[in-house]
């Protein structure tokens, strides 16, 4: 893709079906890839997501999502004769989301753009074989032409290994990420038995490349670590209609930052940075699917205010 430089990301796309404790159920596109690459557009990034679709009707509805948001798709990402794949979202009374999914991946080799930004994967699309190994070969693309990568598990129980091979999974994309997002609940699904402390300091003494951990806590708080710093900030307050893609704007928020400001933080910026994460989240609770926000609904100041 000669002249542009994206920022690419790779993974599942597929629809949200979201199934109320009220009311109707709501269909959206969905996928933590997806969601990440709409939240990075919508920040002003050039952005291409390589991914599977459906040349049907629901892969129509995902397809004009991407487009209407400002992200390109890689070249063979809409399959001939495919179904679009879906996540049932069922919302709890406070709103959580618990999912099943219908989705097949196997994603074959793609070659990264040669002035690629950086690369995002995660999710299904970094843990389902075998489209798994496109995704890892994607990884190594980007290691070779030494450029960013950002990895967040967001670990889906049904579409992991055995423990043990989930572990090495995590730790095999992870030593190629620069910046590595988890959840609480991702660390006890694959590495049980470690605080977030004990599996950050692991990740960037195991590797040059890792250079910040975050790692977040069910909404109510995240931490950031580094090879010198740690810091925990408190979430923004919000009015919840739901948390559907909440995790997936706070990662396309902390992309987006470090895009700007490197990886040299110091312990401001690395509040600064987890407290603008916490704003495009907040907003994205407050509105019925994955839904961030676009860089004119932020403080004018942001990601500083």
């Amino acid at each position: 893709m000669p002249g542009t430089t994206p920022f690419v990301l790779a993974g599942e796309a597929l629809v949200d079906i979201v199934v109320p404790t009220d009311g109707d159920e709501e269909r959206a596109p969905g996928g933590s890839p997806l969601n990440v690459a709409v939240g990075l557009a919508r920040l002003g990034l050039d952005t291409l997501l390589i991914t599977e679709l459906g040349d049907d009707e629901l892969g129509q509805l995902v397809l004009d999502h991407v487009v209407s948001s400002g992200v390109r798709l890689d070249e063979g990402s809409v399959r001939a004769g495919r179904a679009t794949s879906t996540a049932t979202a069922r919302l709890d009374e406070r709103h959580a989301a618990t999912y099943d999914f219908d989705l097949s991946w196997d994603l074959g080799r793609r070659i990264l753009p040669t002035h690629a930004l950086g690369l995002h994967v995660g999710s299904i699309g970094a843990a389902l074989r075998p489209g798994r190994d496109a995704v890892v070969d994607l990884v190594a693309q980007a290691v070779a032409a030494d450029i960013f990568v950002s990895f967040d598990p967001n670990a889906r129980p049904a579409f992991l290994p055995a423990p043990a091979q989930a572990h090495a999974d995590l730790l095999e994309i992870a030593a190629s990420a620069q910046l590595v997002k988890l959840s609480d609940e991702d660390i006890e699904l694959l590495a049980p038995g470690r605080t977030p402390q004990e599996l950050a300091v692991d990740l960037l003494a195991a590797s040059d490349r890792t250079r910040l951990v975050v790692v977040t806590h069910a909404g109510t708080a995240a931490e950031a670590y580094t090879r010198t710093d740690s810091v925990r900030v408190a979430s923004t307050q919000a009015q919840v209609v739901d948390t559907v893609g909440a995790g997936d704007s706070f990662m396309a928020a902390l992309i987006a930052v470090v895009l700007d400001w490197g990886l040299d933080l110091d312990t401001e910026r690395l509040r600064a940075m987890l407290t603008a994460a916490h704003t495009v989240a907040a907003i994205t609770c407050g509105r019925r699917g994955a839904d961030p926000p676009t860089r004119r609904e932020l403080p004018p100041a942001w990601p500083v205010g």
